[in-house]
């Protein structure tokens, strides 16, 4: 079973994402902060990150430059923001992918 790391402040969209993907069959893992998500990817080798960019303590941009120096787990970013700027900073930053909220879990 494939497991998936939701990196998410926000409680109603980190409790969707969560029980979306178990319902699809992933084991599903959860963080509310940027270091708290880096310490779970480290300890819980996801197959893949759902990483926002909005989290209370450490930018999510600052937690994948982190996450990347040690893993090559894939990284999906989530934002509000729609700047083009963010979006190139975190594919910059090692993000293969991201995602405008809001969004749908099919389109995830």
């Amino acid at each position: 079973m494939s497991t998936v790391l939701i990196v998410e402040d926000d409680a109603a969209i980190r409790t969707v994402l969560c029980r979306a993907l178990t319902e699809r069959g992933y084991a599903v893992q959860s963080a509310i902060t940027g270091m708290a998500g880096l310490q779970a990817a480290l300890d819980a080798r996801p197959q893949l990150v759902v990483l926002d960019l909005g989290l209370p303590d450490v930018d999510g941009t600052e937690v994948l430059r982190m996450l990347r120096a040690v893993s090559t787990v894939p990284v999906i970013v989530t934002t509000a923001r729609d700047e083009e700027a963010v979006v190139v900073a975190a594919l910059n930053a090692g993000a293969d992918d991201y995602v405008i909220k809001p969004f749908s879990v099919e389109h995830l």
